[in-house]
C-alpha cells in the first residue's frame, strides 16, 4: 500500500505544483498586464499546460483509487484522508473543466485586434477561480500526506 500512497502523492503533488506556481508566480499580477502581455501569457500557458494537465489531473485522481481499496475497512484514519483528499482533487477538476477550461478556450481564440469589450471580466473570473483549485490541491496534498503518515 505503501508505493500506491507515494504514487498518489507525487501525482497529486504535481497538480498542485500546477496550480501554486502560476498563482504565487503570475495569477495574482494578472490585472497589471497591458491586453498584449496577457494574451501572449495566457496563449503560452495554455500551449505548455493543457496538454500535461489533461492526462495529468485524471492520472493523478485516479492513482488514489489503490489507496482507497486497499485501506477500505482495516486502516480507516488512510481511507477518509485520501478519500477526503481525492473528493478536494475532484472539486479542482471540476473547476477547470467548468470554468476555467471554458475560459481559456476563449482567450485562446482572442488577439489584440479581436480582444472582447468585457475581456477583463474572463480574466478576472479566471483568476478567482483559480483560487479555489490552488486551496483545493493544497488541502487535498495535504490530507494524502497525512493518511500515509498517520493512517
Amino acid at each position: 500500500m505503501k508505493a500506491a500512497e507515494l504514487l498518489s502523492i507525487v501525482l497529486n503533488a504535481l497538480v498542485m505544483g500546477v496550480f501554486w506556481g502560476p498563482w504565487i508566480g503570475l495569477t495574482r499580477s494578472l490585472a497589471t498586464f497591458e491586453p498584449a502581455a496577457f494574451l501572449a501569457i495566457g496563449h503560452r500557458l495554455n500551449l505548455n499546460l493543457a496538454p500535461l494537465m489533461t492526462v495529468l489531473m485524471p492520472a493523478a485522481l485516479l492513482s488514489t483509487a489503490p489507496t482507497l481499496v486497499l485501506s477500505y475497512g482495516n486502516q480507516p484514519t488512510t481511507f477518509a484522508a485520501t478519500l477526503a483528499g481525492a473528493a478536494l482533487f475532484a472539486v479542482a477538476l471540476t473547476v477547470t473543466v467548468a470554468v476555467e477550461v471554458p475560459i481559456a478556450v476563449r482567450i485562446k481564440s482572442w488577439s489584440t485586434t479581436t480582444l472582447p469589450a468585457d475581456w477583463r471580466r474572463h480574466r478576472d473570473r479566471w483568476a478567482a477561480v483559480h483560487v479555489i483549485r490552488v486551496v483545493a490541491g493544497v488541502l487535498g496534498l495535504a490530507l494524502l500526506v497525512a493518511g500515509a503518515l498517520y493512517g
